[in-house]
C-alpha cells in the first residue's frame, strides 16, 4: 500500500461516523483532505537530500452551500483532520514552516460542490522552522479578518472588540425585543499576529447560544454560530475583506 493509500485510508476513518452522517452535502470532508495532501505535494521545496519545506497556511473556498454546511463543523473537522495531515507530512520527509492553519473561506463565485485551495509558507514570529519530526499544530488561531454577520450585514471583528445590545449604547444596535440593552460583548484580543476572539453573556435576559448550547462565555472562531433573542449571528471570512 503506498503512502497515498495509507493518507486516504486514515482520512476515511477520522471523517466516518458522525461527520458521514453530518455532512451528506456535495463537498465532502475526505475530499478537501486529499486535496490538502496534494497540495503539499505539488508545492514541497527541496531543503537537503531527506528534507522539503511545505506550505503551513491553507485557505479552503467553498460556495455558499456548502460552507453553510461546514463552517459550523469547522474546529472539530479540522482536530481529526490535522493528526492525518501531520502524520503524511512525517511519511515524506516534509518540514513545516510553522503551525499548521487551515481555513474555511466562502467564495460565492463557486458552484454547489466545488472547493479550490491556496497555500502559503508562514514563518512563526521567531523566523524559526520546526524539526521534521515535530511539525506545529496550532487549530485555534483566528485570522484578523473575521467579521461577524448579523441580518446581512458584516461587522469587522477587530480590538478591542464590540458590544452587542438593543440599547442606544451598544456598539452593535439590533432591533430585537428578546435582546438585553447590554446584552452580550465580544472581546477582541491581539495574540502575536492573531486575535483571541470570546463572547461574554452580560447579564442578559434570555441569553447566549453558541453553536447550539447556552453559554455564559465562550472562545469563537471560524464558523461559530451565535444567537441572542431571536437573531442569528455568522463569525466567518468574507470571500473579499
Amino acid at each position: 500500500m503506498g503512502v497515498f493509500d495509507r493518507f486516504e485510508r486514515r482520512i476515511e476513518g477520522a471523517v466516518n461516523g458522525v461527520f458521514a452522517r453530518a455532512f451528506k452535502g456535495d463537498v465532502q470532508p475526505v475530499e478537501i483532505a486529499a486535496r490538502l495532501q496534494r497540495e503539499l505535494d505539488a508545492e514541497a521545496k527541496l531543503m537537503s537530500r531527506d528534507r522539503r519545506l511545505v506550505p503551513n497556511e491553507f485557505v479552503v473556498r467553498l460556495s455558499r452551500h456548502d460552507y453553510d454546511r461546514l463552517a459550523p463543523y469547522g474546529k472539530t473537522l479540522m482536530n481529526e483532520l490535522l493528526p492525518e495531515l501531520k502524520q503524511h507530512a512525517q511519511d515524506m520527509g516534509y518540514v513545516f514552516s510553522g503551525p499548521i492553519m487551515i481555513h474555511l473561506e466562502l467564495d460565492d463565485t463557486l458552484p454547489t460542490g466545488r472547493f479550490a485551495v491556496s497555500s502559503s509558507a508562514v514563518e512563526p514570529p521567531d523566523g524559526r522552522t520546526p524539526a521534521a519530526s515535530q511539525p506545529g499544530v496550532r487549530t485555534s488561531q483566528v485570522r484578523g479578518r473575521l467579521v461577524l454577520e448579523v441580518n446581512g450585514m458584516r461587522h469587522p471583528l477587530r480590538p478591542p472588540g464590540l458590544v452587542i445590545g438593543r440599547g442606544t449604547d451598544a456598539d452593535l444596535r439590533i432591533n430585537d425585543p428578546g435582546i438585553s440593552r447590554r446584552h452580550a460583548q465580544l472581546r477582541v484580543t491581539p495574540r502575536g499576529g492573531d486575535l483571541d476572539i470570546e463572547i461574554v453573556d452580560l447579564g442578559s435576559t434570555n441569553g447566549v447560544v453558541v453553536d447550539g448550547r447556552r453559554v455564559q462565555q465562550a472562545w469563537v472562531g471560524e464558523g461559530s454560530r451565535i444567537e441572542i433573542g431571536n437573531t442569528r449571528m455568522l463569525v466567518h471570512t468574507p470571500a473579499e475583506a
